[in-house]
């Protein structure tokens, strides 16, 4: 006689595997419809940055002669410059600058901010008092001055330099809190232990100390590339930043703000640009701050609000017949 059939008990049942970080980091980021929109936008801007000129037979170097300062037309859409240029085109590789620049600036000044403050913070002593020296005088300095003052004088070299004396002068507050972070994650049984397996400090550091505060350095990435590119705008538009015949969203607007009032179309296509810009990196900064840390207030105040909106939808429910 065949024994029965055993059922399956709970212990035989598989187990649903838990969700890693990133997938949870991913849903939290997704129900931010603000932070979509902006990635969504950022995502537009790319698009229009470098496939945009691809629709149209103008270039931005390209004069049409029988159309100074027109309106917007099917010819030319966002109308022309005060020398024939097609001010679509023009702007479009204005925005392709503006949005580079802004992301190497953000990506080079997280990097020095996260390498000074880890080893100011993790070495200490002499190193610590030097590096935080370093960091405190150039606080003081008004950063947008100086790189206006230095500017002029790399003013032949193109504009990966000033991408570099940008990153050089925005890092510093973020490297303090890296040290911060620093002092207290070298206590931790992790760092202790491969402290005394021999491993080299810089080696700690890279593989230990900034890898757990990653969440902290990609929003001050994001927040960084927002704030280089309002920077480089208001450099260029005083004539400190880009120079030709390269152009960027300052360029164009500082060219053509004498004649907003006569000719809109010449400030507010490239201004609105440059905000859209700035509006979409806010939107992101703030998704990613509350999806990497859901401590955060901005994250607290949106769980209550579903937790409300689910209890009021409950509460309806019930009171139907």
């Amino acid at each position: 006689m065949a024994a029965p059939k055993r059922g399956r008990t709970p212990r035989d049942r598989p187990t649903a595997r838990p969700a890693s970080r990133t997938r949870l980091t991913a849903r939290r980021f997704a129900r931010n419809r603000l932070a979509v929109a902006g990635l969504a936008m950022l995502v537009l801007l790319f698009l229009a940055a470098y496939a945009g000129p691809l629709l149209t037979p103008w270039d931005h170097r390209t004069h049409d002669f029988l159309n100074f300062l027109s309106g917007p037309s099917a010819e030319h859409w966002w109308g022309t410059t005060q020398s024939g240029l097609d001010l679509y085109a023009l702007t479009l590789r204005g925005l392709q600058k503006s949005l580079v620049i802004g992301l190497l600036v953000g990506v080079l000044s997280t990097f020095l901010s996260a390498v000074v403050g880890a080893f100011a913070g993790y070495f200490g002593g002499w190193t610590d008092r030097a590096l935080t020296g370093f960091v405190d005088l150039l606080l003081v300095m008004p950063a947008f001055l100086v790189v206006a003052v230095l500017s002029p004088l790399v003013r032949g070299s193109g504009w990966p330099v000033f991408v570099v004396l940008l990153a050089a002068f925005s890092w510093m507050v973020t490297g303090r809190v890296v040290r911060s972070v620093t002092l207290t994650l070298k206590e931790r049984e992790y760092v202790k232990a491969a402290r005394y397996m021999g491993v080299p400090g810089p080696v700690i550091v890279f593989r230990h100390i900034l890898p757990n505060m990653a969440s902290l350095l990609i929003i001050e990435a994001v927040i960084q590339a927002g704030a280089a590119v309002i920077g480089e705008s208001g450099l260029s538009y005083f004539g400190f930043g880009v120079q030709p015949p390269d152009v960027s969203l300052g360029t164009i607007i500082a060219d053509h703000t004498n004649m907003a009032a006569s000719y809109p179309w010449l400030f507010f296509f490239p201004a609105g640009c440059l905000v859209l810009i700035g509006v979409s990196l806010a939107f992101i900064g703030d998704g990613l701050r509350d999806a990497l840390d859901p401590g955060a207030v901005g994250a607290q105040a949106r769980a209550k609000g579903r937790a409300k909106r689910g209890h009021r939808a409950t509460a309806t429910e019930g009171r139907r017949p």
